[in-house]
């Protein structure tokens, strides 16, 4: 395996790395201590929270496997090269980790704390059946052939897909309910430097090897970055231009329902004329 050329890059690149972590793990808990306090999980869309689950599931599976596994490494380097490094650093994998249990937590309080009338998705449960279906199916097509490096790939294929979609649902439940309200923006702020500190630490390391090699040989942490980055400015745009303070549509008809239910008389009880 390659090495660095330089260490001041090394050091930044190290430096990104885990203040990527730090940023993406703290992220997690802004909507944990908000549900907790508030004993509710009214406006967190929980399509987002089992879709996510499944996307650093999936993830970690990708991120472990390449780190540790020394027969992945040896299909990676025979299909990049002999001189290249390996895409994944101690980092990606704490935070996967990391990132599996909180999100396992944000799970378990949508199921104690007060739901309103909010569910899940048949939608959500069905794609998360046939991803992991998918992903089984694969597995032992993989172990078949001991196709490692490839079966890696599905598995970072998946997360980059689960990526994609599992911001869809929040960013329209804001938009039906014209507010932000249940759902915390400190953690979408931090998911944006984290993703800002991801890519720029992809970028130092393929400066100190002269090869873009990385971008490509780990396409799903390149997209992953590229794509957070899109929601949480459309987060950021909801929360702070479209609907700042607002509350939600549904929590004003219910207000104004029950004005309406204090002010006007019981059926049968008009004054009659004297």
């Amino acid at each position: 395996m390659a090495s660095w050329n330089s260490i001041p890059l090394e050091i930044t690149y190290e430096v990104l790395g885990w203040f990527a972590f730090v940023s993406w793990s703290i992220s997690f808990y802004p909507q944990v201590i908000l549900n907790f306090r508030r004993k509710s999980v009214v406006g967190l869309n929980f399509d987002f929270v089992l879709l996510n689950l499944t996307k650093h599931s999936t993830y970690l599976i990708y991120n472990a496997s390449l780190y540790f596994s020394s027969a992945v490494q040896k299909q990676y380097f025979e299909k990049y090269g002999f001189d290249q490094m390996i895409p994944v650093a101690a980092n990606d994998v704490a935070f996967s980790i990391h990132a599996v249990l909180l999100t396992a937590i944000t799970l378990f309080q949508i199921v104690i704390y007060d739901r309103g009338t909010q569910i899940v998705s048949k939608i959500s449960l069905t794609i998360v059946t046939v991803v992991w279906i998918f992903a089984a199916i694969c597995f032992f097509i993989g172990l078949s052939s001991q196709s490692w490096l490839w079966l890696i790939s599905i598995f970072n294929s998946i997360q980059v897909f689960m990526t994609a979609i599992k911001y869809i649902p929040q960013a329209i439940m804001n938009f039906l309910r014209k507010s932000t309200d249940g759902f915390s923006i400190g953690n979408i702020l931090l998911d944006f430097l984290g993703g800002l500190a991801n890519y720029a630490q992809m970028a130092v390391q393929s400066i100190d090897q002269n090869s873009w090699v990385n971008f490509y040989g780990n396409i799903g942490k390149t997209l992953l970055s590229l794509i957070s980055i899109f929601f949480d400015l459309l987060f950021m745009l909801q929360h702070y231009v479209l609907y700042p303070g607002k509350t939600p549509v549904v929590s004003q008809k219910a207000d104004e329902e029950s004005r309406e239910a204090l002010i006007a008389p019981p059926d049968g009880s008009q004054s009659e004329g004297v």
